[in-house]
């Protein structure tokens, strides 16, 4: 009942202020669970909502794979049937969504302990 009362308002969590005094809108985005074309589908969605909303930075969060069953079976590509490297692969292939970003951390990507990573997406043009 205090803060409802109070004028203080909520932290955006969504909004970062820079020691520059720039402010930079983040998003995160959880992928767990999602099928290869759900994930894609997704992602596409997503990037052009951000972009539109002037997001900055988006963290994909993908899982390491290393629960995937798709490692047993050797019939299937390994590397992307695991949505930490099919979902930058399918961006990276998409030229609509590549106009949009500034640079993708593929770094994070082929980290064997990081099950996640970040895409940094251009300024609009006002």
């Amino acid at each position: 009942l205090t803060f409802i009362n109070s004028q203080n308002k909520i932290y955006d969590k969504d909004n970062i202020t820079r020691a520059e005094g720039i402010t930079e809108k983040e998003k995160i985005i959880d992928l767990h669970g999602y099928s290869l074309e759900n994930a894609n589908e997704t992602m596409n969605v997503f990037i052009n909502k951000c972009f539109k909303e002037k997001v900055t930075k988006i963290t994909v969060i993908t899982g390491k794979g290393s629960r995937s069953k798709n490692k047993n079976n050797p019939y299937q590509s390994k590397n992307l049937s695991i949505l930490k490297y099919s979902v930058p692969n399918y961006i990276q292939s998409e030229h609509a969504l590549m106009q949009m970003i500034r640079k993708i951390n593929l770094k994070q990507v082929n980290d064997n302990f990081s099950g996640s990573f970040d895409i940094f997406l251009k300024k609009t043009k006002e």
